[in-house]
């Protein structure tokens, strides 16, 4: 069994035990901020915020929208390693975690002021609620190795991400209502509220901050002149090394896929917004299955098996996509990639919290948001640009994503599976 911190801080030949209670509390966080992304990142706010707040119908809304993702994208992917540094040193986790989850839940807040034609401040608001988002998901999946025993890392993180996404379907029928009221008002109020309201155990119950060897300025400070040894410390950890290769290549994928859910369906097969909501909800439930079914899996066959599988799954589905015509068609391949979504993003957080050095969760999780943050702009930018040169036709495209999953999947063999021995990945070698 890997030995882990316990709630004060590292404690040499203290194996982690599974509370149930602590357990329940960092699973139900996971529902309580799927409500985010469910409503704002995905299927609510973009079309308030091109539509009505910027409303101009020459694309401008998309330019402003494409570059506030991508400014909070980069924001995450440079900041997300120093600030995990920065927390193992200081045993400021749980301050940090409070900190981004106040943050996002006041730039959600403050877009109840949005009026049409407030583009910047639509931009400003959203950049900061997805940056408090991204970067609280940073201290949040550190506490996952020490709530966890190594055997039960994949069972764990599947209840997180079975669980979120029942709350990404939930918070999305809250709303809707309201939506299609047009009291979008209310919409923002409610989102603070259920994120707030099932949020509140995880900060009553997950183990509370250490005493660190440093205070967080002087972490800080300690921080920025060692960026570079920090990150020559995760080179030389080579299983995690090869694992993050991996991981860049088919979370791009999985990244694009979700991102342009919307517009494959509504461009290439005819999807009409209602149908649109409705298929996202479909795949919101699936991918909860997908999530609880392979999450004990993770742990008897190996989180590698797993990935492989549902890589080899998405491979199949891709190719599937470029040659399928109907809706129906469509909706059985979104169901089955649904399920490789829950499983997919599980597995990956389970395989490398197994990989983690102790007393470096923040800091290694912080590289695993960097990988994930700054890959997400490859596979759009290929998708789109694939797409125009095939004069708009989508299908191309798909085949591009396939090859991210692909090469993911290659990349991924180099990475010895953690049941293979015991604590694999944590010796500098």
């Amino acid at each position: 069994m890997a030995e882990k911190a316990g709630a004060d801080g590292p404690a040499d030949d203290v194996p982690v035990t599974y509370e149930k209670r602590t357990v329940r509390a960092w699973v139900l966080y996971d529902f309580a901020n799927s409500i985010f992304p469910a409503v704002v990142t995905t299927a609510v706010f973009p079309l308030f915020y091109v539509g009505a707040i910027v409303g101009d119908e020459s694309g401008l809304g998309e330019l402003w929208w494409g570059r506030a993702v991508s400014l909070s994208a980069l924001v995450v992917a440079l900041s997300a390693p120093l600030l995990g540094a920065v927390a193992d040193r200081s045993g400021a986790r749980k301050r940090f975690f409070g900190f981004y989850v106040a943050t996002c839940l006041v730039g959600v807040a403050m877009m109840t002021t949005l009026q049409p034609g407030m583009v910047v401040a639509g931009f400003v608001f959203f950049v900061i609620a997805n940056v408090g988002f991204e970067s609280s998901l940073v201290f949040y999946n550190a506490y996952l190795p020490d709530i966890a025993p190594t055997e039960r890392l994949g069972e764990v993180s599947g209840k997180g991400f079975g669980w979120g996404y029942l709350g990404s379907a939930l918070g999305l029928l809250i709303v809707l209502p309201l939506v299609f009221m047009g009291r979008m008002e209310l919409v923002w109020p409610l989102v603070v509220v259920f994120f707030a309201v099932f949020a509140i155990p995880a900060f009553r119950v997950l183990p509370r901050d250490r005493q660190g060897a440093m205070g967080v300025g002087q972490a800080a400070v300690w921080g920025f002149s060692n960026l570079k040894r920090i990150a020559g410390e995760v080179w030389r950890l080579r299983e995690l090394r090869n694992f993050l290769f991996a991981f860049f290549f088919y979370i791009d994928g999985v990244l694009t896929i979700i991102a342009m859910a919307g517009v494959i369906a509504g461009v290439t097969f005819g999807f009409t917004t209602e149908g649109v909501i409705i298929l996202f909800l479909i795949v919101q439930f699936s991918a909860l299955a997908g999530a609880f079914a392979l999450a004990r899996p993770t742990d008897r066959a190996g989180p590698k098996k797993v990935l492989s599988g549902v890589l080899l799954l998405w491979v199949a589905a891709g190719v599937s996509a470029y040659f399928i015509q109907s809706q129906a068609a469509f909706y059985v391949l979104a169901v089955v990639a649904g399920f490789g979504l829950g499983s997919v993003q599980s597995a990956s957080r389970a395989f490398v919290a197994s990989l983690i050095p102790d007393g470096r969760e923040a800091e290694m999780f912080g590289f695993y948001a960097l990988c994930g943050k700054s890959s997400s702009v490859l596979g759009p930018l290929l998708f789109g640009t694939v797409t125009y040169w095939a004069g708009g036709n989508q299908r191309p495209g798909f085949l591009v994503l396939t090859a991210l999953f692909l090469i993911g999947l290659v990349l991924l063999q180099r990475v010895r599976d953690p049941k293979a021995g015991r604590s694999v990945g944590r010796q500098v070698v």
